[in-house]
């Protein structure tokens, strides 16, 4: 087990020998790019945009009904025009932004104006908003080319991504799997070349759990830093937009595109600026990173998670920082209790409406009508009790953060699991009791609502993907990103091991 100094006496399959350099895979294709590398090659105009959207759209058409990722996709010929009105602004010496002719799917959540938007759910099958949500319409701003939406779990309910519009959405490793949720398609068509970077949105790990499942990286950044949308944005909130990668500077890059400026988010000074590339790299000497683990024998784990993850931790000392062990004194099963009761008053609330209707709730998941019965149970002092002690848990964790600059614990408890499976019914020998029980590892994150970056842990011996997830301070999501930066450079291993 892990000590002090993450010394370990063995090292499982699948996990990267310490001291054995990998050459990484060198890009042979446009697919292969990362972000940043097309937005420089389109910017120096060595690539056209009708370059990128047409390797991409090939790639698309190709590979896609494999995996199910990318749903609602645009007409070839309009998009290939629309590519080429990028190349003539570039020709007169415009570039919208760092996306510019760069193509982008928007998670099926989203609104996408004069773009079917399902939410995976029979009601909205044919849905076609009328505007974009506010980050869409930064996305456009910057230059990108919208070529469809990626699927999602219905109503982004569960860590499994299937729907009854769409159909499932397979893991990029191994297709019999399923690629977590409930941003799956973003993390699939990320991992499968089909997108450079993808947006997603993350309440109960729906970016860090797809991200982990397919061995990406993801921001979910600091609760409020992303543009409220339709809602009070002095109430609390679970959910937020944020971007999905192969590499953190595309992560980053990505992230100064989406990020709000609303007075309530609070950006720290440099995060305003789009220069989020030239900030990553920094020194960690004597940086102090507490490993929370397993909290203390609280989660149970499937075989061969923990002993993964304590192994990736070691990249943490190998670039300068002090790794040690955290043991956290709170009554994490009433904590438990608190997240069930926001989480049905926050998200089952917003269904009512639907559930209220005969017609409409036989064709609502079966998930999303539990959530609305469990509002309807609460009270208004239900819902005071259990944010007076996600308040309490808050000031807990700032505690932390006194002591250690960073806190990381496994992304999931169980490895990528068959896609036939809705949900996991049982996690090392320990019953879940509710159809989110099995990710409960995430939900610590959200109810502090600071920043967590899921980055690469490795293998299983089945070649399962597997992430640790990087909590910072709340506001420090440029600290998270520089973190999960030097840990990049340490490991690779969205390089060394891409989908074949």
């Amino acid at each position: 087990m892990l000590n002090h100094h993450l010394h370990f006496t063995h090292q499982p399959d699948g996990a990267r020998p310490s001291g054995i350099n990998i050459a990484p895979v060198q890009p042979s294709a446009i697919v292969d790019l990362g972000a940043c590398a097309l937005a420089d090659s389109i910017a120096s105009r060595e690539t056209s945009c009708l370059e990128v959207v047409t390797a991409h759209l090939d790639r698309i058409e190709r590979i896609d009904s494999s995996y199910n990722a990318i749903v609602s996709i645009r007409d070839r010929e309009e998009l290939l025009t629309e590519a080429r009105e990028k190349d003539a602004l570039l020709a007169g010496g415009v570039r919208q932004g760092w996306l510019h002719g760069i193509p982008q799917a928007i998670k099926d959540l989203a609104s996408t104006k004069g773009l079917r938007t399902t939410l995976g759910c029979p009601l909205h099958r044919e849905a076609i908003p009328t505007r974009d949500a506010i980050f869409v319409q930064r996305t456009k701003q910057s230059g990108a080319i919208l070529v469809g939406k990626t699927n999602t779990a219905e109503f982004g309910l569960g860590s499994q991504t299937y729907n009854p519009v769409f159909g499932t959405t397979l893991n990029a490793y191994d297709r019999t799997r399923t690629a977590g949720g409930s941003s799956a398609g973003a993390a699939v068509a990320v991992a499968t070349r089909m997108l450079p970077v993808a947006d997603g949105s993350d309440s109960a790990g729906s970016m860090r759990n797809p991200a982990a499942y397919n061995n990406l990286f993801s921001l979910r950044p600091t609760q409020g830093r992303m543009p409220s949308e339709g809602r009070d944005p002095n109430l609390p909130s679970l959910g937020t937009v944020g971007p999905i990668a192969r590499a953190v500077e595309d992560l980053a890059m990505l992230f100064s595109v989406q990020v709000g400026d609303e007075p309530w988010s609070r950006p720290e000074p440099e995060q305003s600026s789009v220069c989020f590339r030239e900030l990553l790299a920094r020194d960690w000497d004597g940086t102090r990173v507490g490993w929370l683990g397993d909290l203390g024998g609280y989660f149970p784990f499937d075989a061969g998670v923990l002993e993964l993850c304590e192994r990736a931790a070691e990249s943490f000392v190998e670039i300068g920082c002090v790794v040690e062990p955290v043991r956290v004194d709170y009554r994490l099963d009433e904590l438990w209790r608190d997240w069930v009761a926001l989480r049905a008053w926050l998200i089952g609330g917003p269904l009512a409406g639907r559930y209220a209707d005969p017609a409409k709730r036989p064709l609502m998941k079966e998930e999303a009508r539990w959530e609305v019965e469990q509002a309807m149970r609460l009270s208004a002092l239900d819902v005071l009790e259990a944010s007076a002690r996600r308040a309490e848990w808050c000031r807990a964790v700032q505690r932390l953060f006194k002591t250690y600059d960073f806190l990381v614990l496994p992304t999931a408890q169980c490895f990528p699991f068959d896609a036939r499976v809705t949900w996991p019914k049982e996690i090392g020998g320990c019953r879940m009791d509710i159809y989110h029980r099995w990710m409960e590892v995430v939900i610590y994150a959200t109810l502090v609502g600071c920043p967590v970056v899921n980055v690469p842990a490795g293998f299983s011996r089945q070649g399962l993907p597997m992430g640790l997830q990087v909590l910072g301070p709340c506001h420090g999501d440029l600290a998270c990103l520089q973190l999960a930066y030097a840990y990049e450079q340490a490991t690779r291993w969205s390089s060394i091991r891409p989908p074949t």
